[in-house]
């Protein structure tokens, strides 16, 4: 019998997700769609958004990050077989290294919304939502929350 308990402490603790101060953070349910069609109405909302990683600008006093952004799962990684709903950027005040931080990597993100910052696609300029960060989750490469539904 011991086995089988051990077994499933291991099946539970695989399908955590996001660390508790994160899971626990009090969010407001904006989505991406409403802060791009009014970023005002919104402003300074602490909302918990995730994706992946598209490109880390690091400025002496904070970090950039731009995100592709997709629906969060019920663990709150990134869910990237749903279609990406568009871009946003966090704002870190800690130096974080690019080859951490790389491209294509996961991340779920808590932090506020403080408006909008332009970057630039191809030859196009675009505006994007702003998150002033709060607590940062870096997925594992090697972690895939729905692995246990495919018994895996």
């Amino acid at each position: 019998m011991k086995p089988y308990l051990l077994i499933l402490c291991l099946l539970l603790g695989a399908c955590t997700g996001l660390p508790k101060a994160m899971k626990d953070a009090q969010v407001v349910d904006v989505t991406h769609a409403q802060a791009i069609q009014s970023i005002d109405a919104h402003k300074d909302a602490s909302v918990r958004w995730g994706g992946v990683i598209i490109d880390v600008e690091n400025d002496k006093n904070f970090t950039l990050i731009q995100i592709l952004i997709y629906p969060l799962s019920y663990l709150g990684r990134p869910h990237t077989a749903r279609p990406n709903g568009g871009r946003f950027v966090i704002r870190s005040k800690e130096f974080l290294d690019p080859l951490v931080y790389a491209k294509e990597k996961e991340i779920t993100v808590v932090g506020t919304l403080s408006g909008y910052i332009v970057r630039k696609v191809g030859k196009k300029i675009i505006l994007v939502p702003l998150v002033q960060s709060t607590a940062i989750h870096l997925w594992p490469n090697d972690y895939h929350n729905d692995d246990y539904l495919h018994g895996h």
